[in-house]
């Protein structure tokens, strides 16, 4: 099968990458490379990647069509996203631009190029917002009332698809993703609590906890979620989600990197952030049912291989 891959030397995006090669599959990549890393490609190169497939550019620009067009993906994996809570509510319009507008310009290029599927990043963390007690775990026909930009951009993306479904027979599957943590994602960005944590305390440096912490997340390794994109090219329609189905608060998070790094280092407290989800868990029926799909890292363990990843050299 010939995949490309947007966001593919991103930190999920790359995991990707090696595990369509691993298949057999032929890969093509576009990153504009604004968060993600010629690095993380380096095992994809070694693999077979051909390095002329790798098209530095960003998905909004008009070339990056071309790329679509000239290569005649039969699947779409569309990861290339700005991907911060925090940075869509200071930019809302950077965060439109990105998650909207690059979308839209890929399906386009996905139709005239007759791709058979499109495989979507959503986000099981921030589309349905802030939800019942009776809601939880979280099913894909809960209510979408999200409560930030980067959400409600990434819900957008779960309309535009099914409306290209509708209307051009575009099939596609949104995957409602909890929050990815795994090796090679950045600690130095604003997003990925794990890694951000784990560098900063393997450094001897405060870590903040914004709020009480006690703010909760679905974690989901980076290998679980690999599986579901591949299983999703040719399985599954429409949102699924993908998670571990349990909640974990940030001072868990916290309390189990410091454990791994073994410090008794207390954190530090912050105010809470605007645009928040209080409480996420998501509901993992429809992906088993679906793409024959299951979590397998435990949060504890999947830590432990970041803290190792770190400690091996990635912060060099």
């Amino acid at each position: 099968m010939r995949v490309l891959v947007t966001g593919g030397a991103g930190f999920i995006g790359s995991h990707v990458v090696d595990a369509l090669l691993a298949c057999g599959h032929r890969v093509a990549v576009i990153d504009d490379l604004s968060t993600g890393s010629e690095r993380n490609l380096a095992s994809a190169l070694a693999s077979g990647l051909d390095p002329d497939a790798v098209h530095r550019m960003d998905v909004t620009c008009p070339r990056a069509r071309q790329v679509v067009l000239h290569f005649q993906p039969d699947a779409l994996v569309l990861l290339a996203a700005q991907m911060s809570v925090k940075v869509s509510m200071r930019d809302p319009l950077l965060d439109a631009t990105a998650n909207v507008l690059g979308m839209v310009n890929m399906l386009e290029a996905a139709r005239a190029a007759r791709t058979r599927k499109v495989v979507f990043a959503s986000s099981g963390g921030t589309i349905y917002g802030q939800v019942a007690e009776s809601a939880i775990p979280i099913a894909e026909d809960a209510a979408k009332e999200p409560t930030s930009f980067y959400g409600l951009t990434k819900y957008m993306g779960t309309r535009y698809l099914r409306l290209y479904q509708d209307e051009y027979g575009l099939d596609s599957v949104a995957l409602a993703l909890g929050n990815v943590y795994g090796p090679r994602q950045s600690p130095d960005g604003e997003a990925g609590v794990v890694a951000i944590f784990s560098r900063l305390l393997l450094c001897g440096q405060d870590c903040i906890v914004n709020g009480d912490g006690m703010i909760t997340r679905d974690y989901v390794y980076v290998s679980d979620v690999v599986d579901g994109f591949i299983r999703a090219l040719d399985r599954g329609s429409g949102l699924i989600n993908l998670g571990s189905g349990v909640e974990t608060s940030v001072l868990e998070v916290y309390r189990t990197v410091a454990s791994h790094v073994g410090t008794d280092q207390e954190a530090m407290y912050g105010p809470e952030l605007p645009g928040e989800t209080r409480r996420v868990c998501l509901d993992v029926t429809k992906a088993r049912r679906d793409l024959g799909w299951a979590p397998r890292m435990s949060f504890p363990d999947g830590v432990k291989l970041v803290v190792d990843w770190l400690r091996g050299g990635a912060m060099r």
